[in-house]
């Protein structure tokens, strides 16, 4: 970072710069940024920098304290001449290096892909030293803590962040947390699942209003304007806020009951439990499904499933999809969430209702058949759910033989998995709530529709007229 510091302020002091520089662009170019902004450069006067990672471990290489491997060994196969420092193994020392090589070569996890244990046993090749340290870290620790950014250093430079409903597993969270944490002025822009081109043009003229306004003092009217801007989905227009989560938000408790019902309503006395078998041959999965709604039904913020389970494994890998069901059956991926049943430990300072924070700074392996509380974060999403519409949660214990539907849809996918037999069981009765959180933020005023009669579904093109 001290590299792009320098940079910056030699920038300044060119004859054709006036000595306010700003930097512009996506992905890795916004992530940059966000932590160069720690050293408060003089002459950095404002960042333009959505789709942007601000904690890896978490956004990025351990979702929910699971490795996702197929994702960066595809990035590292996109790069050119890739050369990486060997910092970890300088930390650690060569001996204690291969040390931990060789734990990592007995892992179960580890040693059934041929592609990690290749990268294992060559980690001075083609950049593959990224995916052994990696490997070697899966807790988080100083390596990932030196690469995340740091929001205690109180920035107060101008940032705008945002990004698409459809990077839920990549640059979302990490631009949602910089709006909340950052000291300065700021925007949130959230739109459509579409990723942003090269050189991000799709942005371009927001772009220039930001810097008109931040460099040049030019009054475009852009911190006139609502700081937050969220695109509904299945509406086609934009929301505007000043607060997130938002403020009408109403936190709905969704239970999870037999027969894969999933509703508002309480838990019946005679609930029990469901089970799945998770193996090597076939990685089963539970569907709960709300009723078909009657009415629009806003959802946008982020979930928690709170999901009191056992195994008679040791350990369990949770893959949890929130789905939306359409009329037709037809079901579509709204956002995921991830947790290793080991890591479930929560911070509860750092805590809140809708979002549980785990430190994943150590493992606690599980008691074959204890029930435990897992808390579950579901990254945030922002949909309306029409009448005839359903919404529900697909629970699982890997996603290897997931087919996304999409290119985006594939980023959410290529994690580890177990191939130990366990058959892993829900609990749902009063002992043991199991339920899902979501942000109501419009309609569901009488909740979703449980009766013996049925409601005729009226198109999004119908008209009723009074007499």
């Amino acid at each position: 970072m001290q590299d792009v510091y320098d940079a910056i302020e030699w920038l300044a002091t060119q004859p054709w710069c006036d000595g306010q520089v700003a930097t512009f662009g996506a992905s890795y170019f916004a992530m940059i940024p966000k932590r160069v902004a720690e050293l408060k450069p003089p002459s950095l006067k404002t960042i333009f920098a959505p789709w942007g990672v601000t904690d890896q471990y978490r956004d990025a290489v351990y979702n929910g304290g699971i490795f996702s491997f197929v994702f960066h060994r595809w990035f590292l196969q996109s790069l050119d001449n890739l050369r990486l420092a060997k910092r970890y193994r300088e930390w650690v020392g060569e001996e204690e290096f291969q040390r931990q090589i060789e734990a990592a070569l007995q892992d179960p996890e580890i040693n059934i892909h041929p592609d990690l244990v290749y990268a294992l046993e060559h980690p001075d090749e083609d950049g593959l030293m990224m995916i052994v340290e990696y490997i070697l870290n899966p807790l988080d620790a100083r390596l990932h803590k030196e690469r995340a950014v740091r929001f205690d250093t109180e920035v107060e430079i101008p940032g705008y962040f945002g990004g698409c409903w459809a990077m839920y597993n990549l640059h979302l969270p990490g631009d949602i947390r910089s709006y909340e944490n950052w000291k300065g002025p700021k925007k949130l822009t959230i739109g459509p699942p579409l990723y942003m081109d090269r050189p991000v043009y799709q942005y371009a003229f927001e772009s220039l209003r930001w810097f008109d306004y931040w460099l040049k003092g030019i009054d475009t009217g852009i911190m006139d304007e609502a700081p937050i801007q969220l695109f509904i989905q299945n509406t086609g227009e934009w929301k505007s806020a000043y607060e997130w989560p938002l403020p009408e938000t109403r936190w709905t408790e969704f239970f999870l009951h037999k027969d894969g019902l999933l509703s508002e309503h309480e838990i019946w006395p005679d609930e029990t439990s469901t089970s799945f078998v998770d193996d090597k041959d076939f990685h089963g999965s539970l569907t709960f499904l709300t009723p078909r709604l009657v009415e629009n039904t806003e959802v946008c913020g982020p979930l928690v499933l709170n999901l009191f389970a056992s195994t008679t494994d040791t350990e369990v890998l949770w893959f949890v999809d929130l789905l939306e069901i359409d009329p037709e059956d037809s079901s579509r991926v709204l956002s995921k969430g991830w947790l290793r049943g080991s890591q479930r430990h929560v911070d509860p300072e750092r805590s809140k209702p809708w979002q549980p924070y785990h430190p994943h700074d150590r493992r606690e392996p599980l008691t074959p058949g204890e029930v435990y509380e897992f808390n579950i974060e579901i990254l945030a999403t922002g949909v309306l759910l029409r009448p005839g519409y359903r919404l529900g949660l697909r629970i699982k214990g890997a996603d290897k033989d997931d087919q996304p539907a999409s290119f985006l849809e594939g980023h959410g996918l290529g994690r580890l998995w177990r191939e130990n037999r366990a058959e892993i069981t829900v609990y749902h009765d009063n002992d043991h709530p199991s339920h899902l959180l979501v942000p109501i933020t419009r309609g569901n005023r009488v909740g979703t529709f449980m009766s013996g009669g049925v409601l005729p579904l009226l198109s999004a093109h119908t008209h009723v007229a009074a007499d």
